[in-house]
């Protein structure tokens, strides 16, 4: 009978051991289930970064897009595969504790199954020996119980171990759970904020070949306005990125043109090599000038104004198909790129004409009587002409596709004029507004556009009607900021009498009309318009200058200046 109960102890040590292989039986599932659902999770966040990979970007925007979203997702895969080696972490090590408590367990149980049964076997031969007129039957049952009741504990504690075993993983799956979906949930924002970001890059890219360059400005002052933002982190960051990305592209297309006014570590900028060209222009100028000797000079024509010289430069160098490059900066070689355009878009011709003419001569025959005589007189006269291409023609001798014909005129439009002169001269938008129409004549020769503007048949002296072309340009004749004047006398006057004159000791502003006094006679006789005042320099831009418009510059004070009409711009 004893043998009996010693079989059921054994019995309840197989049915703990059965357990514990139910509760890692149970810990597997939930492993499994929970595993499933966080792939399920992954799963999806990669189908929506292979859509936003996908997306319909073109040129530069795909490659950025492309290279955004794959950061994102590989932080994306890089979180998903710590939360699968953490999970895989927890089973292993799982499993080792099961496998320790189960060994822990047999040992435990069976110790104790042979202490149970040493003592059950002393308890009963203790027993005959005090009592043997008691029931043996009632002190082995008895014994028998203690010991079933001791394996029933063992049970007991195993399946407590087990289930605590099991809630400690079942947590650590929950945890890994919501790790692998925050980590998704994550991932998947970035996909989404960085797609929606490519895509208006991708519509702002478009439009820019078919919008305004203005848009450039927009952007910069985006950029400008999220730099700040960078510090804080988070999304911002990435958008500001995708702007500089934005800013790069457009810097790398035509309209890097409007990013070339300052140095770009080359020791030059746009406007430092179009005033070196200025000056060649004029050193030939003079060179046809002193190449014969004449007895009257006629010079006539006008040059091609910078911003289509520039503007046919930007789409013939960036869109060259053989060898294209950025025109945002300037080098050697881009220099001459842009001279032999110059040169190409430009020419000055000359030739001389001797011509023979009949003028009378009076003279005193000595008795008081004036006698006139006929006199042949032979001059030789040196004609000047400068004359250029136009944007079209210029287009049509460099075989100029539509799109590129396209982009000179976006690059050419009256918006954008505010662009050229920050670009060429380092002006925005202000009321120093005729210095950069004057600047733009810079070149032109003969006075003819002037002068036959104002109402002449022929040629006068023209350095008035060409500042007062300018003003009226800029509307400032019908705004009654500046006078209509062909003489420096009525010019001056009209200032003076509004209290708006200073001397020649002032530092005129951009936009100043100065007025000279060549002879030194106290009387006016030519006049320009001041470009800017700087170390004691006053720089103009004159007309009639040698007979053509001309960049000059004088100390302040100089007894060439006569002095100065002030705009009440």
């Amino acid at each position: 009978m004893a043998d009996i109960k010693t079989r059921d102890t054994v019995k309840g040590t197989i049915k703990t051991l059965d357990k514990a292989t139910v509760a890692g039986q149970k810990m597997k599932e939930a492993y499994i289930a929970t595993k499933e659902k966080a792939e399920r999770s992954v799963n999806a966040n990669e189908n929506t970064a292979e859509e936003y990979a996908a997306d319909k970007v073109q040129s530069g925007i795909d490659e950025i897009s492309h290279d955004v979203v794959y950061a994102f997702d590989k932080a994306g895969r890089k979180g998903v595969g710590e939360t699968k080696r953490n999970i895989q972490s927890a089973k292993d090590g799982f499993q080792r504790f099961k496998q320790q408590r189960a060994e822990q367990s047999l040992r435990k149980q069976t110790a104790q199954n042979t202490n149970s049964a040493i003592k059950t076997v002393d308890t009963a031969e203790k027993t005959i020996k005090q009592s043997t007129t008691s029931s043996g039957k009632k002190t082995i049952k008895f014994a028998g119980k203690e010991a079933a009741k001791t394996t029933q504990k063992s049970v007991k504690t195993a399946e407590q171990t087990a289930k605590a075993a099991i809630k400690t993983s079942q947590q650590t799956a929950k945890a890994a759970q919501k790790t692998a979906q925050a980590t998704v949930k994550t991932s998947q924002k970035a996909a989404q904020a960085a797609k929606a970001t490519a895509k208006a890059t991708a519509t702002a890219v478009k439009a820019a070949a078919k919008a305004t360059v203005a848009a450039v400005k927009a952007i910069i002052a985006a950029v400008k306005s999220l730099v700040a933002a960078i510090a804080a982190g988070g999304w911002v960051a990435v958008v500001v990125i995708i702007v500089l990305c934005l800013v790069g592209l457009i810097a790398g297309s035509v309209y890097g043109i409007f990013f070339s006014g300052e140095d770009s570590g080359t020791g030059m900028s746009m406007q430092t090599v179009v005033q070196e060209i200025n000056q060649e222009y004029d050193d030939r100028l003079e060179q046809e000038k002193n190449s014969v000797s004449y007895d009257v000079l006629e010079m006539s024509g006008s040059r091609a104004v910078w911003k289509d010289v520039l503007a046919v430069y930007s789409v013939k160098v960036n869109t060259n198909a053989d060898n294209p490059m950025e025109v945002a900066t300037v080098d050697d070689t881009k220099k001459q790129l842009l001279s032999d355009i110059f040169w190409e878009m430009n020419s000055i011709s000359s030739r001389t004409e001797t011509k023979s003419h009949t003028e009378i001569e009076e003279s005193d025959d000595g008795h008081g009587n004036i006698v006139e005589t006929e006199k042949t007189v032979t001059e030789t006269f040196l004609y000047i002409t400068v004359s250029h291409k136009t944007v079209d023609e210029m287009a049509t001798a460099y075989g100029f596709n539509q799109e590129q014909k396209d982009y000179l005129a976006e690059l050419l439009k009256d918006e954008n004029n505010q662009l050229w002169s920050q670009v060429l001269y380092g002006i925005g938008y202000s009321d120093d507004q005729i210095v950069s129409v004057a600047l733009s004549q810079v070149g032109n020769v003969g006075g003819q556009p002037y002068w036959s503007w104002y109402g002449f048949d022929s040629r006068v002296e023209w350095c008035a009607c060409f500042v007062s072309w300018c003003a009226n340009e800029c509307g400032y004749i019908d705004a009654g900021i500046i006078p209509k004047y062909a003489g420096c006398v009525n010019g001056a006057q009209w200032f003076k009498d509004r209290g708006q004159w200073a001397d020649r000791n002032y530092e005129p502003a951009p936009g100043t009309i100065i007025f000279f006094d060549w002879e030194g006679d106290g009387e006016t006789d030519h006049t320009g318009i001041v470009q800017k005042c700087e170390n004691g320099i006053v720089y103009t831009v004159e007309g009639n200058s040698g007979d053509a418009c001309r960049q000059r510059q004088y100390t302040v004070g100089s007894s060439s200046i006569y002095g100065y009409g002030v705009p009440a711009y």
